[in-house]
């Protein structure tokens, strides 16, 4: 093992051993800021873990493994620039990620897009963004590294912080448009990347596309913050007028939260969390009954 990875990985091993003490600390002061919702988190924790143990049990049944390496199929403009690049600027990315970027990002190919990126390093994933794009892709980069300015040119910024200031963000943002794709690829703790969801979601423009890589572990503190997003997710809050939708026999009914308005989906991948903005803001959410005919008791 090289320095450079010993250094990376005992990094990793301090971050993950702090993180378990901080998280000791944080249910207590969680319990004090709002015990009504502390207390119904901790009465999921059940729930939590028989998921959790279901998946550690799970035993599909013998199929072919993929493999790593490329297999013939639909073409993946990412992955295929990722396996040509034996030299130049250095990318190093999760093999699985090209297939959930393409997924969600090929709407935006040779669209005017602005791709924000957290964690530039080496500056190859630049060049990845701007080849599979288009020309019509600006691209705003940030890192904690001062060396990484010389990445600038006539389509790309860079901004030199730390993601875990929102002092930083707020800077970046009056000089910095609404975004259509967030990367965060940064420093890969949790609070840093907390904080640049908090900060940079809102700053996302309708239809657009937040990613958090690198959440290694099944007890990843920003998958569990990210759990809280999928909860209020699926938020059910019916008003007046949806209880007379119901009383009318025309079906069930919610008013969308205000995060519902917005947002669409939350998907999760392995190491990969996906957030996709609404194109327009939901009106509310309904389950109409059509039809004529009911079986007595569900009528």
């Amino acid at each position: 093992m090289s320095r450079k990875r010993l250094v990376s990985w005992n990094h990793f091993v301090v971050t993950r051993a702090r993180a378990v003490a901080t998280s000791a600390l944080d249910l207590p002061a969680s319990l004090v800021r709002d015990p009504r919702t502390a207390s119904w988190l901790l009465g999921r924790l059940p729930f939590v873990q028989r998921g959790y143990e279901f998946a550690r049990r799970w035993s599909g049944p013998e199929r072919p493994t993929e493999p790593t390496a490329p297999i013939p199929g639909p073409d993946n403009p990412l992955r295929s620039f990722f396996d040509a690049r034996s030299k130049g600027r250095g990318i190093t990315k999760w093999r699985h990620y090209f297939d959930a970027y393409h997924r969600h990002f090929s709407k935006f190919v040779g669209r005017d897009v602005r791709v924000l990126e957290v964690g530039i390093y080496s500056g190859g994933s630049l060049e990845m963004w701007r080849s599979y794009f288009g020309p019509g892709c600006r691209i705003v980069g940030v890192d904690i590294q001062e060396g990484c300015k010389v990445y600038e040119n006539e389509s790309t910024q860079v901004f030199i912080g730390d993601q875990a200031d929102r002092a930083f963000w707020k800077r970046l943002k009056s000089e910095v448009p609404p975004v259509d794709i967030v990367i965060d690829d940064g420093g890969h703790a949790a609070e840093q990347q907390i904080v640049t969801l908090e900060e940079m979601l809102p700053h996302l423009k309708p239809g657009g596309v937040y990613v958090c890589e690198d959440t290694h572990g099944e007890f990843d503190r920003f998958l569990s913050y990210a759990q809280g997003l999928i909860g209020s997710l699926n938020a059910f809050e019916p008003g007046a007028e949806e209880l007379a939708f119901l009383a009318a026999g025309k079906g069930i009914a919610s008013r969308p939260t205000s995060f519902q308005r917005e947002i669409e989906a939350v998907h999760c991948y392995p190491y990969l969390t996906v957030i996709e903005k609404r194109e327009r803001p939901l009106d509310r959410l309904e389950c109409p009954k059509h039809g004529t005919e009911w079986q007595p008791f569900t009528a």
